[in-house]
């Protein structure tokens, strides 16, 4: 495994740096350094107090904490942290519930997974070259094949 340093400033003292739980996971946990109680359906940017320094060719894509989705309902939203960006990294979380839910200070509310992006240049053009696939969408691979 490959390791990179990722500069992190703290914004706010209660900001906990992120880290891995495990050797070898992908995501970095973020916490929240607030108190939110979130109503149903409601959205809302929980403040992490950290911002990042990414090297060139990298994004922080944020995600949902799986375990925490799956036993609250909270969805995270949104979320690619350009190289460029220095301000704070925040979560848009999303109570998809019926219920009320508290996220308390240091609560882990996301993972950033940092990852290499690629540069690309575009080009408009008049027709895309075929493939199997075609135009098929919104299928699994057998129903595309059936079609096929």
């Amino acid at each position: 495994m490959e390791y990179m340093k990722i500069k992190v400033k703290k914004l706010d003292p209660d900001a906990i740096i992120p880290s891995h739980l495990l050797h070898g996971d992908a995501g970095l946990d973020l916490h929240s350094i607030e108190d939110k109680i979130l109503s149903p359906g409601e959205r809302y940017p929980v403040k992490t107090g950290l911002a990042f320094e990414l090297p060139e060719g990298y994004v922080g894509l944020l995600w949902d904490k799986s375990g925490t989705a799956f036993k609250t309902g909270l969805k995270t939203m949104g979320g690619v942290m350009d190289c460029t960006y220095r301000g704070e990294y925040m979560v848009l979380i999303w109570n998809t519930t019926s219920s009320k839910f508290a996220i308390k200070k240091g609560d882990k509310i996301a993972q950033v997974l940092i990852q290499p992006v690629a540069s690309v240049e575009i080009e408009e053009v008049g027709e895309l070259s075929k493939s199997i696939r075609g135009e098929h969408s919104f299928g699994t691979a057998d129903e595309v094949k059936k079609k096929l």
